[in-house]
């Protein structure tokens, strides 16, 4: 084979090898593990402040090897409202823990989402289904405008989190112990 012929092959060879390269870096760090809020707003309807939100979840391999074996895993959506300060810190003036647990039974093979505050239950056919629903918050009544002083100003709060502390006793010392459990988004924070 001509020489020519080669580094022609090879030209045509590299931008794929690029992009495979690529791809692979893509899928590795497109599924590494945590929590993310991707997007949170509130608006005010009816003398009532009422938050949408998204939340990604990317379970590690060893939170959904366990919630595949029986475990249920329970996830608390932590928001706040709070009180901006120029001299101080921020004053907490009002704090709520929505919680959500995601089981999966093996028998219906179904994903289970319980609101733990309501007591609300869905099931889903996917656990991409089943995160999306527990990802998705739409029109939650946060906080009534009158428990907040006029002319201060007021910041909300979002993060999400996996409750290491519902877990069965023998996994919790280990999830302690291991950064694969140690599952939590950055607080989202948005003028209010």
């Amino acid at each position: 084979m001509p020489a020519n012929a080669r580094m022609t092959i090879r030209a045509a060879c590299a931008p794929r090898l690029l992009a495979l390269f690529l791809g692979l870096l893509w899928a590795i760090g497109g599924h590494a593990a945590g929590f993310e809020v991707l997007s949170a707003a509130t608006r005010l309807e009816g003398g009532v402040y009422r938050l949408n939100a998204r939340i990604e979840y990317r379970f590690s391999n060893v939170a959904l090897d366990a919630l595949q074996n029986g475990v249920p895993l329970t996830v608390d959506i932590e928001m706040e409202v709070r009180r901006r300060r120029s001299w101080l810190w921020d004053e907490t003036v009002y704090a709520l823990t929505q919680r959500f647990q995601l089981e999966y039974h093996t028998l219906s093979r179904q994903y289970l989402v319980s609101n733990l505050n309501s007591g609300e239950r869905r099931a889903f056919p996917t656990q991409t289904a089943a995160l999306g629903f527990m990802g998705r918050i739409h029109d939650f009544p946060l906080l009534d405008r009158s428990l907040l002083t006029e002319n201060e100003r007021y910041e909300a709060a979002l993060r999400a989190l996996l409750d290491i502390e519902s877990l069965p006793a023998p996994l919790r010392l280990l999830a302690y112990l291991s950064d694969d459990w140690r599952l939590t988004s950055e607080w989202r924070v948005w003028s209010l």
